[in-house]
């Protein structure tokens, strides 16, 4: 174990030299350019699959949930109560309330998707996936374009610093208008009680967010609630890419 533990720490130091190594003007351009040709690649493998999924809802939570724990059983439900009700499902792709997720659709005979993103140390795609259905990204930025454009509701579970950017990404373009409003559901509120009352007390209060950008999104406990949400919306609104 501790033999494990110091050659992650020298890789990481590895890849820490390489990344400050001192590069020429040239290498530099030369690097950028090519990155711009992968990001165009994973932007068109992107979209190319995902246009043939058909309408998704995605959702997000703690990849160290573990099996069996109340929030993985929640979203377990959630993803199968959508499914049921002719969503497919896309995750993060990896273990905890990724695989919840996932795992619920494949059982219940629907659309399983995965855009994982690959990591040096962490993040692996979960067995649930369909193998058709995953996608691997190298910029996390591009995987959120993916998440955004070709959701049609959100389901936030209880999570971390990269649950908290997905919610916050799509309730920032929500209110300033440069993708259409679909359904963003909270799950727990115990868990995110404390955020959204800083939310209203420090951003509302404060004239930094208006009172009702507050009401992009909705906060709830239970798994039928948060399918209520989403179900009740499509009854109005068609399905359709978000830009």
């Amino acid at each position: 174990m501790q033999m494990d533990i110091i050659n992650r720490e020298d890789d990481r130091e590895d890849m820490l030299n390489e990344v400050f190594k001192p590069k020429s003007w040239s290498e530099i351009k030369s690097n950028d350019s090519w990155s711009v040709f992968k990001i165009m690649s994973e932007v068109v493998g992107g979209f190319e699959k995902l246009t043939r999924i058909g309408p998704c809802v995605t959702m997000f939570g703690s990849a160290r949930t573990k099996p069996g724990s109340p929030y993985y059983r929640l979203a377990e439900e959630i993803a199968y109560l959508l499914t049921k009700k002719g969503f497919g499902i896309i995750s993060g792709g990896g273990p905890g309330i990724m695989e919840a997720a996932n795992k619920a659709a494949h059982f219940a005979a629907g659309k399983s998707v995965g855009l994982n993103i690959e990591l040096p140390f962490e993040q692996h795609p979960n067995p649930f996936i369909d193998p058709d259905k995953l996608l691997s990204f190298d910029f996390f930025f591009v995987r959120k374009l993916m998440f955004m454009k070709y959701s049609q509701g959100y389901i936030v579970m209880p999570g971390g610093f990269g649950t908290l950017d997905e919610f916050f990404e799509a309730v920032t373009l929500m209110q300033t208008h440069k993708m259409i409003t679909f359904p963003v559901v909270m799950v727990g509120k115990k868990y995110w009680g404390g955020l959204i009352d800083w939310m209203q007390e420090k951003l509302v209060d404060e004239h930094n967010v208006n009172p009702e950008d507050m009401n992009i999104f909705t906060l709830v406990d239970t798994a039928d609630e948060a399918v209520k949400v989403i179900e009740e919306f499509y009854m109005k609104y068609e399905l359709k890419p978000n830009f």
